[in-house]
């Protein structure tokens, strides 16, 4: 090996292990691999350019703007509300429609931004009920990443797959929405079992929460914010057919809301997050550093010599292997580091690896639930329980997340078989 080969990987690796230990914020750690790549000439400035996937960070800015100023309408807090009078104050009957409508929600906007609107109002809910709102969010948190996995856009690894596998919104419906249903089935029994039967609120407590009332000073512009959901969501589907790339309809989205809602552009910036941009873009050049210096190209060649070149064999070990990564490393980097490897295999192993796409996932957006910093969901609504006073160690979250992870894994690598066997992919 080379010296550019050499500090690319000692680059990675020191800043995969910084990211995972958190103490040095990711964003920095982003910054300062890609401009050291750039100083020690592994990378010059073009090159470094060229490897920044433009189209995954303008679907993450124009759906951030986008939330941010459908949030404004209540939208969001008349939903949570609503669904707990759905209930009628039964927590076990709370619990499960948050879990769906976390899901739902997941699916068609970023699951970071959900939990941070689903969060506040679980814990007003359970505070009304005299209820330990931790296995409220435990369980959101799990419908997040599952819910996410289920489109292009509900989760960063999917958007990033489908920019560079050429794959569109209603790919990923079809093939990993009818898991995900399944999935989310098995997710509420499990909740059931764990939380459910012990659940019991006197009649006065539920009483409360039928008597919220949602804010509806701003009717007009919520009834604006679902007509401009369902066209977007239309749109994504149809960007193949549209000829526009899935970053131009998430960028319109979010012009548009901004041209047709009186909401103040400084305070809808304000509440995009800058510095997960700013980390997708170094960490970009992170791996394109590997990528150049062909220790991408390296690793790929073990995976398919370890698997002979089979598809079948290298689609099980990827999506069991991307699981357990993810869980413990940020799916981000590793599905990063994932998509060059398996464009590289594609010529290697003479045939349509589709089913490794899929693989890919599946394993690494249900991985995230594995521990609590599988991803970012998980710290973030974490994070929202601890400051309320209802701390979640990450012990136990990894002890409820991890095995139940494993569940939802097995049942993705039986349904990638059954796929792969009638030939579906």
């Amino acid at each position: 090996m080379d010296f550019a080969q050499i500090f690319a990987i000692v680059v990675f690796l020191v800043a995969m292990v910084l990211i995972v230990s958190e103490k040095v914020h990711r964003t920095i750690v982003a910054i300062v691999g890609a401009v050291l790549l750039q100083i020690f000439h592994v990378l010059d400035f073009e090159t470094a350019v060229h490897h920044v996937d433009w189209n995954t960070l303008g679907v993450l800015l124009g759906m951030m703007l986008f939330v941010a100023v459908v949030k404004e309408s209540g939208l969001f807090e008349f939903l949570a509300i609503k669904t707990a009078q759905i209930a009628k104050g039964n927590p076990w009957k709370i619990m499960m429609l948050f879990m769906i409508l976390t899901a739902v929600l997941s699916a068609f906007l970023d699951n970071v931004t959900t939990v941070l609107l689903i969060g506040p109002m679980t814990l007003t809910i359970c505070e009304l009920l005299d209820e330990d709102p931790i296995p409220f969010f435990v369980m959101e948190i799990l419908a997040s990443n599952i819910g996410g996995t289920a489109t292009l856009i509900g989760d960063p690894p999917n958007i990033m797959i489908g920019s560079k596998a050429n794959l569109g919104f209603a790919d990923f419906i079809i093939y990993d929405g009818p898991v995900v249903l399944i999935i989310m089935a098995v997710l509420v029994v499990i909740a059931y079992l764990m939380y459910g039967r012990k659940m019991k609120v006197s009649m006065e407590k539920r009483a409360l929460v039928m008597e919220l009332e949602p804010n509806m000073e701003r009717a007009g512009m919520m009834k604006l914010s679902v007509a401009m959901l369902l066209a977007v969501v239309v749109a994504f589907m149809l960007h193949g057919t549209l000829g526009l790339e899935s970053s131009i309809i998430a960028l319109a989205a979010g012009g548009f809301a901004l041209l047709l809602m009186p909401v103040d552009i400084h305070k809808a910036l304000h509440n995009v997050e800058w510095t997960t941009l700013i980390f997708f873009g170094g960490l970009f050049i992170i791996v394109g550093g590997m990528v150049e210096t062909g220790t991408i190209e390296a690793l790929g060649n073990g995976l398919v010599s370890v698997t002979g070149g089979n598809v079948f064999l290298t689609m099980l070990i990827l999506v069991f292997a991307s699981a357990v990564i993810s869980a413990f490393l940020d799916n981000i980097p590793f599905v990063a580091t994932m998509i060059p490897i398996l464009m590289g295999m594609s010529g290697q192993m003479g045939g349509d690896i589709a089913p490794l796409w899929w693989a890919l996932s599946l394993g690494a957006c249900l991985g995230g639930n594995g521990s609590m910093i599988g991803a970012s969901a998980n710290v973030v609504l974490s994070d929202i329980s601890t400051k309320h006073g209802y701390p979640i160690s990450f012990m136990r979250f990894t002890k409820i997340g991890f095995p139940i992870m494993l569940v939802t894994v097995a049942i993705a690598a039986v349904y990638l078989i059954v796929l792969y066997q009638f030939n579906l992919f």
